[in-house]
C-alpha cells in the first residue's frame, strides 16, 4: 500500500517502515516522564496529607527515573532521525535517478508533448516534495495515530469515561482535515501550474534574450513576467488559506478534549467515581497526546499536497517505454521503410512511406517544409515509434531491439548542434565513449576542427561554454562531425549541416562531410542543390507520402515536384 501510494522503491517502503516504528517508539518514551511526574504528584499529594519526608523517601528513585528517561528520550530520537531523515535523502535521491533513467528510456514523442520546466519540476521539486513527507511527515503521522492506539487501549482499561474524553476528539479533528482534502489537492493542483508558467516565462526569457534586446522589448517582455510571477505569489497565499483554516479547526478541537477531560474530571471527583490521582493522570496524558497532533495535522496537510507531485511521477512512470533484445542480428544496413504512418499530437505527419535507403549509397530526402522529411529521419534511428508500418535495419525489425543498442549503428548530424559547457576534447569524446586522446584528435582533424582548436587558449581543454556559446556556427557544426567520425557508425543521418552556413564554413564542412559518409548508409535531409547532387537515389516527401523517387537526374527529366524545388 505505502509502496503504490507515495511512489516508493521496495527499500524505500522497507525504510519507511522502520522510520515509522521508530517514530512510535520515540513518542511513546515522550510520554515515558508522566511517570515521574505522577510520582512527584502522589508524593506531594502524601505530604498535604499529613506524611512527612515522602518526597525524601522516593528522592534517589525520582531522580534515576528521571536520568533514564532523558537518556531514554535522546537515544529514540536519534534512533528516529537516523532512521527517518537520512533514509529520505536516500529515496529521494534514488527517485530522482529512476526518473532519469526513465527519461532515458522513453520516445521523442513524449518530450514533444511535455516542456523542459515541467519536466525539471517532476525530477527535482516533486522528488523534495516525496523527501519531505517520507522523512516528516508520514512517520510522525503513522507514529502519533499507533502511539495514540497504544495509549487509548491503557486509557480505556483504567476508565473508559475518562478515556473517552480523551480519545474522540482525535478521529473529530482528522475527518474535519480529511474532509478538506479533495479542496485541497485542487488547489495545489492549479498552483503547481501556475508556477509552471511563470518558470517557462522565465526560462523563455534567459534563452531568448538576444532577440529581446535586439528588438527593444524588454520593458514589455519584463511587464509580463512580472505579471506572471505576482500571479504565482497571490495563488500561493490563496493556496494556504484552505489549509491553515482547516489545520487551527482541527487543532481547536484537540484542545477543546483537554477542556473536555478537565470538566468530566471535575463532575467525576466530586461525585466520587473518580480518584485524585486518577485525574490528575488523565490530564497529564491529555496535554501530551495532543501534542503530536498538532504538529501532525499540519503535516497530514502537507502530505496532501504532495500527493499532487506524487500523482506527476506516477504519470512519467506509467509512460510506456521503448524496449527491445539487446542485440541487433542485423544483415547489412540497408534501411527499409514499409507503408509507414506517424502522427504527432494527433496530427498525421506521414502517411503510408516507403523506400529503401540502400548501404553504401547516400538517399537524399527533399520535399516542402513540413512534408516529413525530419520524422521520417528520426523513426529510422527509433527516436519515435510508428504507428503502423515497418522499419528495418539489414533486415530486423527497429521496434524489436533496444533503443541504445541499435543506436550504437548510427551517426547524427543535425542542423541544431547540441555542445555542453565543457572542453573541446570532452565535447568531441561524446560520440564514443572510452576513445583515447589521440583518438579524439584523429577525429577532429578530419572533421576540419584542428585549425580553430589550436587558436583556443588551451587547445583541446579549452572550455567551449554553454552549448558552445565560444564557438561560431561553422564551428560547432565541425564538432559534431567530429564526434560522428569518432563514433565510427556504418550508418549516418544527416540535416544539412550547411544550409546557414557562410560559404568559407561550407566548404570546410562539406570536406568533414565528404570524410564521415564514404562507405556509409547515409540518409540526408536536403535543403541545398549541391548536396543532392551528390546522392545516389532522392525520396521526394509531400504531404506525408512519397511523391517521386529516382536519380537527381531522373527526376529532372520528369519535370514535376523535384524538378519545382530544385529550379524555384
Amino acid at each position: 500500500m505505502l509502496r503504490d501510494m507515495f511512489a516508493l522503491s521496495e527499500k524505500g517502503v522497507k525504510n519507511l517502515k522502520t522510520g515509522i516504528t521508530a517514530t512510535v517508539i520515540a513518542n511513546i518514551c515522550l510520554m515515558a516522564p508522566i511517570s515521574v511526574l505522577m510520582m512527584v504528584t502522589m508524593n506531594l499529594l502524601a505530604q498535604l496529607e499529613g506524611k512527612e519526608g515522602a518526597i525524601e523517601e522516593n528522592k534517589i528513585l525520582i531522580i534515576v527515573g528521571t536520568i533514564v528517561f532523558l537518556l531514554l528520550i535522546f537515544i529514540t530520537q536519534w534512533i528516529q532521525y537516523d532512521k527517518t531523515y537520512t533514509v529520505a535523502y536516500e529515496e529521494s535521491a534514488n527517485r530522482r535517478v529512476v526518473l532519469a533513467e526513465k527519461l532515458r528510456r522513453l520516445p521523442l514523442a513524449f518530450f514533444g508533448q511535455k516542456n523542459l520546466s515541467d519536466l525539471t519540476t517532476t525530477i527535482m521539486a516533486d522528488c523534495t516534495a516525496l523527501e519531505r513527507i517520507i522523512s516528516n511527515a508520514i512517520p510522525q503521522m503513522f507514529g502519533s495515530l499507533s502511539m495514540f492506539v497504544i495509549i487509548s487501549i491503557g486509557l480505556l482499561t483504567l476508565d473508559w469515561r475518562m478515556a473517552l474524553c480523551v480519545i474522540v476528539p482525535v478521529p473529530v479533528a482528522l475527518a474535519t482535515i480529511f474532509l478538506a482534502k479533495k479542496a485541497q489537492s485542487e488547489s495545489q493542483r492549479k498552483n503547481n501550474e501556475i508556477r509552471r508558467v511563470a518558470y517557462d516565462g522565465v526560462q523563455e526569457f534567459l534563452e531568448n534574450i538576444q532577440e529581446i534586446k535586439a528588438n527593444a522589448r524588454e520593458e514589455e517582455y519584463l511587464k509580463g513576467l512580472d505579471s506572471k510571477l505576482e500571479h504565482v505569489t497571490k495563488n500561493s497565499i490563496r493556496n494556504e488559506i484552505t489549509p491553515g483554516a482547516v489545520i487551527i479547526l482541527a487543532q481547536f478541537m484537540l484542545r477543546f478534549g483537554l477542556v473536555l477531560v478537565l470538566v468530566a474530571g471535575g463532575v467525576f471527583v466530586a461525585q466520587g467515581t473518580l480518584s485524585i490521582p486518577m485525574f490528575i493522570m488523565f490530564l497529564l496524558v491529555a496535554g501530551r497526546v495532543y501534542d503530536p497532533f498538532s504538529s501532525g495535522f499540519m503535516l497530514l496537510a502537507e502530505v496532501f499536497a504532495a500527493l499532487v507531485s506524487i500523482k506527476r511521477m506516477k504519470e512519467m512512470e506509467a509512460t510506456k517505454e521503448q524496449t527491445g533484445t539487446n542485440v541487433c542480428q542485423n544483415k547489412g544496413y540497408d534501411i527499409v521503410f514499409e507503408d509507414v504512418t506517424f502522427s504527432y499530437n494527433e496530427e498525421n505527419v506521414l502517411n503510408g512511406v516507403s523506400f529503401t535507403a540502400k548501404q553504401g549509397e547516400i538517399t537524399a530526402l527533399v520535399g516542402p517544409s513540413g512534408s516529413g522529411k525530419s520524422t521520417v529521419s528520426k523513426l529510422a534511428a527509433r527516436f519515435w515509434d510508428a504507428n503502423s508500418g515497418k522499419i528495418t535495419l539489414g533486415g530486423v525489425d527497429v521496434t524489436t531491439v533496444e533503443p541504445e543498442t541499435l543506436f550504437d549503428n548510427y551517426a547524427v548530424v543535425f542542423q541544431d548542434v547540441t555542445l555542453f559547457d565543457d572542453t573541446v576534447m570532452e565535447n568531441i569524446r561524446l560520440g564514443r565513449k572510452g576513445a583515447t586522446d589521440e583518438e579524439v584528435m584523429e577525429a577532429a582533424r578530419a572533421a576540419q576542427c584542428e585549425e580553430f582548436i589550436q587558436r583556443m587558449p588551451k587547445g583541446y581543454q579549452t572550455n567551449i561554454g554553454e552549448n558552445g556559446c565560444a564557438l561560431s556556427g561553422g564551428e560547432r557544426q565541425r564538432i559534431s562531425i567530429a564526434r560522428a567520425l569518432l563514433k565510427k557508425a556504418p550508418i549516418v543521418l544527416l540535416d544539412e549541416a550547411t544550409a546557414s552556413m557562410d560559404a568559407e564554413s561550407e566548404t570546410l564542412v562539406q570536406k568533414a562531410l565528404s570524410t564521415l559518409l564514404k562507405g556509409k548508409t547515409v540518409l540526408v535531409i536536403a535543403h541545398r542543390m549541391r548536396t543532392i547532387a551528390n546522392a545516389d537515389k532522392v525520396v521526394v516527401l509531400e504531404q506525408g507520402h512519397v511523391a517521386e523517387e529516382g536519380t537527381p537526374q531522373e527526376l529532372m527529366e520528369q519535370k514535376g515536384l523535384f524538378y519545382r524545388l530544385a529550379t524555384r
